[in-house]
């Protein structure tokens, strides 16, 4: 009998472009002569064949200048694509990881309800990351907790980067208790948690998860420089 499935979260790869987005990168290929096959087929040679054309200024090109245009792609490809422009530097293959990891989250987290609930099918909805983390310490279920230590990292890293500046505003003009740095905080936790995990293994995003951790600030200004660049100006 097979276990769980891996939850939608577990994505270190290309997997989530969808054929609607593969139409869209061989339509806007500089080679007129390249066609959905071709492109179709980049998917069965190495993963960084594909992953180039993500960085590729022709690809940026053809989705900023249209950006006010409803355009057929998921936004998986989207936010791929955004996130390699705010993340500088060469691409080792963690970070190639990370940013696919990344372009997942913002992907999944278009739907406001997704935020708040940790693996998608988690009946539970969290606010606060009190609450969250007492879960993660009451449960003895290895799935759940492992998951609530990943949404704690997800959520901590969203909201201090994507919303960075609201938070900021908030705790000096308005005395909201809950400080950027707090956010922060948890966020790192909960990927350092997360990556202890036996599970992190089993769905390969150990290093996904210590990198975040580690690397938690670089990762959260980068978001921060999207959201200022692409989402909220």
């Amino acid at each position: 009998m097979s276990g769980p499935a891996a939850p939608d979260i577990a994505v270190r790869g290309l997997t989530r472009l969808t054929d609607a987005d593969l139409r869209f990168l061989a339509a806007n290929f500089p080679q007129p002569a390249t066609t959905f096959e071709d492109m179709a087929r980049l998917l069965e040679g190495p993963p960084s064949t594909l992953e180039s054309l993500l960085e590729a200024e022709y690809v940026y090109q053809a989705i900023f200048e249209r950006r006010g245009e409803l355009l057929a792609i998921s936004p998986f490809l989207l936010f791929n694509v955004l996130l390699r422009r705010c993340l500088e530097g060469a691409r080792t293959a963690t970070e190639r990881a990370v940013v696919n990891y990344l372009a997942n989250l913002l992907a999944l987290f278009v739907r406001t309800e997704r935020i708040y609930r940790p693996g998608g099918a988690e009946p539970r909805s969290f606010a606060y990351f009190v609450d969250l983390a007492a879960a993660a310490a009451e449960t003895r279920d290895e799935r759940e907790r492992f998951l609530l230590h990943a949404h704690l990292g997800n959520y901590g890293l969203y909201l201090s980067g994507v919303f960075g500046d609201a938070l900021e505003y908030a705790h000096r003009h308005r005395r909201r208790p809950v400080s950027p740095r707090y956010v922060a905080d948890m966020g790192r936790a909960g990927f350092r948690d997360a990556a202890a995990s036996r599970l992190a293994r089993t769905y390969r995003l150990q290093d996904v998860f210590l990198r975040l951790a580690l690397r938690f600030d670089h990762y959260r200004e980068r978001l921060a420089r999207l959201a200022r660049e692409y989402l909220f100006d």
